[in-house]
């Protein structure tokens, strides 16, 4: 069984006690989150298609941890000018476990 699920506007296919790494949520570590935005859902071969979501399909899930992503060297150059930029960014994101997904 899995479903589509949107999380904080990105989809993401999801089953039960998987890991996901979604945009960073507001909430405290070992708090229960619930999605209700489910796209798609497969059960056993019979695939249930919203549109645009299915009513009643649900997906919970846990926040395990809020980390940061690896960095991204974002590099500025105008060559022959003497102008050079050199920033780095990481992104946040929030570690969720699945727990159920009821349809």
């Amino acid at each position: 069984m899995y479903a589509i699920v949107n999380i904080a506007g990105k989809q993401f296919k999801v089953t039960k006690d998987q890991y996901v790494y979604a945009p960073k949520l507001q909430g405290d570590v070992d708090a229960s989150v619930e999605f209700d935005e489910v796209l798609l859902a497969d059960d056993n071969g019979t695939v249930s298609v919203g549109a645009p979501l299915l009513s009643g399909a649900k997906v919970t899930g846990k926040i395990l941890d809020h980390v940061k992503g690896d960095k991204v060297i974002v590099f500025k150059k105008k060559r022959r000018k003497g102008y050079k930029k050199k920033n780095g960014h990481r992104q946040e994101f929030t570690k969720l476990l699945i727990e159920n997904i009821a349809l």
